[in-house]
């Protein structure tokens, strides 16, 4: 008996894994961070008295948001102390899921850069609120705080992320097709071709986090950010020679990306943020090697809220 209820219970806990990893996701911008989070969270659901349980989906995520809540706290110093602009760890992710728009808007590497501009308190609100679509009630009952300081903190979150991040619906296809393009411009060391997908105030962000050398702050307007894309194809980056240098357009965080690779190895993520007309209006570079663990895995990640 107890061996069935045993492989019940980790059926349940099976089919709300995604969910737990995308709410951990989104609250950590790391997938070794939500890995971690869901595996904590998977030790607690077995050493706790499930029969008392009436909702695991809500219990579940209960869990995994206070366990995150807890690590965002404690990695916020490194994060202050990060060498040069700190990214969120991208991640490979499913075409299927990528197709609910506001999923992939939730978890695009921009939305996640504005997210760490909030209190880790006010991130878990907007996260559970916003993306997920749980009530003030119920996140005051996850997070063990007043339905009216969860309020404030929706409020705040909402307000913050609404001036830093314009909704701007750019078509998919649209989307895909400036990534080609840009692709082929910058594989080619065209930078009349880069020029016309950029925005003319575009800001490259890259994370080389100390360890590879890139640049230490973002890199502004058109003509500097055609002139660093258009390098790549001449110059040795990372001891790798242009020739070896492999580069593919993938899904990353909900949207078209490229991943460049040489030598055995992942060495770079690029993806981008559309303005209103659909030129590229930001690129994140991710470098660091150490945040590159979860592309080179190769595991594509279901990002969907339900």
């Amino acid at each position: 008996m107890t061996h069935l209820s045993e492989d019940l219970d980790q059926q349940v806990f099976h089919q709300h894994r995604n969910l737990l990893f995308s709410v951990a996701y989104r609250l950590l911008s790391t997938a070794a961070d939500a890995e971690d989070a869901v595996q904590d969270a998977w030790i607690k659901w077995s050493s706790a008295d499930r029969s008392q349980v009436a909702d695991p989906k809500a219990y579940l995520t209960r869990i995994v948001s206070n366990l995150a809540l807890e690590r965002l706290r404690s990695t916020r110093h490194k994060r202050e102390t990060y060498v040069g602009p700190w990214l969120p760890e991208p991640i490979l992710t499913s075409r299927d899921t990528a197709e609910a728009v506001a999923d992939a808007e939730s978890v695009s590497m921009a939305m996640l850069v504005v997210l760490e501009t909030l209190s880790p308190l006010e991130r878990a609100v907007f996260v559970l609120k916003e993306v997920f679509g749980f009530s003030h009630a119920e996140i005051a009952e996850a997070l063990e705080r007043s339905e009216a300081a969860v309020r404030q903190a929706a409020h705040r979150a909402r307000e913050h992320v609404r001036a830093r991040r314009p909704r701007f619906t750019t078509d998919r296809s649209r989307q895909r097709e400036v990534t080609e393009r840009f692709f082929a411009a910058a594989t080619g060391g065209d930078v009349n071709a880069l020029m016309e997908l950029l925005s003319p105030d575009v800001t490259l962000w890259t994370d080389g986090g100390g360890k590879v050398r890139q640049a230490l702050r973002p890199v502004v307007g058109a003509p500097t950010v055609a002139a660093w894309f258009a390098a790549i194809g001449t110059v040795t980056y990372q001891g790798i020679e242009p020739a070896d240098m492999n580069a593919e357009l993938v899904e990353i965080n909900g949207g078209p990306g490229v991943l460049f690779s040489g030598s055995g190895r992942v060495i770079a993520t690029v993806t981008f943020d559309f303005d209103a007309d659909g030129r590229i209006a930001s690129i994140h570079n991710v470098a660091n090697p150490d945040k590159l663990q979860a592309i080179a895995d190769g595991t594509a990640h279901d990002i969907g809220t339900r």
